[in-house]
This record gives C-alpha cells, sequence and structure tokens, in this order.
C-alpha cells in the first residue's frame, strides 16, 4: 500500500512539474501596437532582451492601427468584454488621460510597480499621469523636426543653413522656388489632418484649451494664423495633400517631395529607402512670426505603453515593461540608429550613441541635435477632449479649403467642441 501511495506521489509530483513546466512555456504577453519601423521593432527588440533571462515567455506583438486599438479599446469596455483586449497596448500621449478618466479601472496603476518614474523625463511622466498616479510607461520622445533632402535644396540654390531658425513665411517663400525649379513640394500631409496645426500651436506655447480647460478656438489668434498657413501652404503647392498615412510615408521615401515635418520618430520612416542615403539633414521647424514668443520647438505625438488592469498576465506584463522601456539602456541604444527611438528614459539619454554621426543623414550627429529640439519645446497642456477639439480643428481646415472664413469656421469648430463635453 506504501509504495502504490509513494508512486502514486510520485507521479502526481512528476505531473505537477510537467504541468508547471507546460504552463511557463505557454507564457504570452500579448501586445497591440502601430508602425513596424518604429513601434513594433522597439518592442520586438524588447522581447530579445527580456528573453534573455525569460527565454519561457513569448510576446506576441500584433500589429493593430492606433485608430483601430482606440475603436477595439471603447468598444471592449463599453461591452464589458476587456478580455478581449491584449495584456499591453500603445496609447498616444494626448489620448492618455481621456481614457484613463473615461475607463476607470482599465489600466492597471503602476505608481507602486517597483518603476521608477524618476527615471523619465518630468513632461512625459506628467501626459502620463492622472491624480498623481502613473498608468503607463512612457516610451518615446516626439520632439520635431524639418527634416529635408539636401540634395533637392541644392538645385534651388540653398542649404539646410537657409531653412534653420526661420519664419514661415521664409519657408512658404523658400518653398515655392524650391517648386519652380525642381518640381518638388517640400511637404505632405494627409488631407485636412490637424497635425501639423497642433505641432505650431504647441511651438507657440499654445493649445486649443486655455488654463481653465475651457475651448479656446474662436478667439485663438495663433490657431487663425496657424490655419492661414496651412492654406498657403496648400494653395501655393508648397505642400501637397494626400489621401491617407501610407501615401504621406511613400511621398517621401519615393521622393515625391523634397521633405517631411513631423515628431522625430518619423525618422524610421524616412530611412527606409537605401538610394536616399546621405541625401537628408534635419534642422528644427519654422516659427509663427506674428505670435509672441514663438519658438522654433514643438513637440508631435509621442506614445507610451499601458498594461490592462484585468489581465491574467498583469504582473508578467509590468515586469517585461519593467526590464526593458523603463530598466534597459541597451534597448534605447539598440533601437536608436534604425527607428529614431530618442528616449524620456533618462539614463538612455546619457548614452554615447546620441552623439554619434548618422550616416544616412550624411554624418549630422541628429539625436544630439535633436534632444536639444526637446529640451526647448513649450509645455501645453493637451485636456480631457483633446482630440474632440482635434477632429473639430480638421473639419474647420477642410471648411476654410472649401471657401468659409476662418472665423466662421473656428466658431463653428468651437459650438461643436462644447456641445461634445456637455453631452
Amino acid at each position: 500500500m506504501r509504495k502504490r501511495l509513494s508512486l502514486l506521489l510520485v507521479c502526481v509530483l512528476a505531473f505537477g512539474l510537467l504541468g508547471s513546466s507546460v504552463a511557463l512555456a505557454n507564457k504570452t504577453v500579448t501586445v497591440w501596437a502601430w508602425d513596424p519601423a518604429f513601434n513594433l521593432y522597439a518592442m520586438e527588440e524588447a522581447a530579445k532582451i527580456y528573453n534573455r533571462t525569460a527565454p519561457d515567455v513569448t510576446i506576441e506583438i500584433i500589429e493593430t492601427p492606433w485608430d483601430d486599438i482606440q475603436t477595439r479599446l471603447t468598444t471592449a469596455v463599453m461591452a464589458g468584454q476587456t478580455n478581449s483586449l491584449p495584456d499591453i497596448m500603445l496609447i498616444q500621449d494626448n489620448a492618455l488621460m481621456k481614457n484613463v478618466i473615461d475607463f476607470p479601472g482599465t489600466f492597471a496603476d503602476l505608481t507602486n510597480s517597483g518603476i521608477d518614474f524618476n527615471l523619465f523625463a518630468d513632461f512625459k511622466v506628467g501626459l502620463t499621469s492622472v491624480d498623481g498616479k502613473n498608468y503607463a510607461v512612457p516610451f518615446d520622445n516626439g520632439a520635431a523636426i524639418s527634416a529635408l533632402r539636401v540634395d533637392v535644396l541644392e538645385q534651388a540654390g540653398f542649404t539646410l543653413a537657409d531653412f534653420t531658425d526661420i519664419t514661415w513665411s521664409d519657408f512658404i517663400a523658400k518653398g515655392k522656388v524650391v517648386l519652380e525649379k525642381t518640381g518638388k513640394p517640400l511637404l505632405s500631409i494627409v488631407a485636412e489632418s490637424p497635425d501639423l496645426v497642433m505641432m505650431c500651436l504647441q511651438s507657440a506655447g499654445t493649445w486649443l484649451f486655455d488654463e481653465d480647460g475651457e475651448v479656446f478656438l474662436a478667439n485663438n489668434e495663433a490657431l487663425k494664423e496657424v490655419i492661414r498657413i496651412y492654406v498657403e501652404l496648400a494653395k501655393s503647392g508648397v505642400m501637397v495633400q494626400v489621401n491617407d498615412w501610407e501615401q504621406y510615408i511613400s511621398s517621401f521615401t519615393r521622393g515625391t517631395v523634397a521633405g517631411t515635418m513631423n515628431g522625430c520618430w518619423i525618422i524610421g520612416s524616412i530611412v527606409q529607402p537605401e538610394d536616399q542615403k546621405g541625401l537628408w539633414s534635419v534642422t528644427n521647424i519654422p516659427r509663427l512670426e506674428t505670435v509672441p514668443n514663438a519658438t522654433n520647438y514643438s513637440n508631435q505625438g509621442g506614445s507610451s505603453w499601458v498594461v490592462r488592469a484585468d489581465s491574467p498576465n498583469r504582473d508578467l506584463a509590468i515586469d517585461f515593461l519593467a526590464k526593458t522601456f523603463a530598466g534597459s539602456v541597451e534597448l534605447y541604444e539598440t533601437i536608436l540608429p534604425s527607428s529614431g527611438a530618442l528616449a524620456t528614459y533618462l539614463p538612455a539619454g546619457d548614452s554615447q550613441a546620441y552623439g554619434v554621426p548618422h550616416e544616412y543623414f550624411g554624418g549630422q550627429a541628429i539625436y544630439a541635435d535633436i534632444t536639444q529640439y526637446a529640451a526647448l519645446v513649450p509645455q501645453v497642456k493637451y485636456g480631457v477632449y483633446n482630440y474632440e477639439a482635434r477632429d473639430a480643428v480638421g473639419v474647420a481646415i477642410a471648411k476654410v479649403l472649401a471657401g468659409l472664413d476662418i472665423d466662421s469656421a473656428l466658431r463653428e469648430a468651437e459650438e461643436t467642441v462644447k456641445f461634445l463635453m456637455d453631452f
């Protein structure tokens, strides 16, 4: 009898160990993110680093456009089916606060998770915190850049210096010369997208809401000036409008336009064509000459990683982020050359990798330059209804291009946002 019990015990223990081994082998953390050349690439490299010490964990990365993430998140929470969401999601910084407030309990509170948020840039931590609690691991720096094809500029008689520390009037005037002499617009943008408008606004230290959180569109003189610039860019041909993001990327990777103006994360897309190596350079963006205290520096985009609060792999997902995006200088050194993912993780910012000349940009130490730009970006408060206001501005741009005056378009936009805020 004792032998049978002993044999049974051995079998139970063996099965338990086997079951444990199988469970470990099936540990999978799912991740939703967009942009293969930037965010997905960074996550893939993070997975490699984590797997050195946790080879039994699979990081399953699923390419998901940002708009789809927001839509699926909203649908899942409203339906009470958050188990359909991944363990980790990438959330745009300008939408994070609203999602945390609108969907309480959906995202894990990381405040006491062991992640040291003092090791991240203050402005980034501020964007990922609500009521003093940390809800995301900060990721990329979105410092704005003007990236230009120096070979095209030279054909028109210009150098990069001619586009550095300039005003928008200067940019448009020189852009017309480039267009006339080379046939290439300087910029492209997704039709009626408010991204360029937002970038210009922040460069002047203003936004779509005032200090009290009230809608600030109809009487926002800086916004009116930016829309005037947008219209002139479009009508002059210096900027060409395209239908979607894919066409936007291909417009400069295929060389149909001579540059792009966006957050520095766009570098990951710029460097894809091998035949353009050495033909690009980076400088700061134009400033609004009619707006007091306007600068040549801004931010566009930027995103951070959140963890689903009710995920069965919650602790594992947090541990993964803590040991990679919140704990590995090597990760940021690895992804920097190919993707341009400048860290907001402060220890990585001290790396010598930031001073290395970049071959694709003619030997320019672009990351050292962009780090300087980032330090000069005016800070603004995005507000809870940031996306509603952005969308309203996008509609206003379309109406102005169709012939409506700017004042009327912005009054209509402001009323729309106020209605949505009161709804």
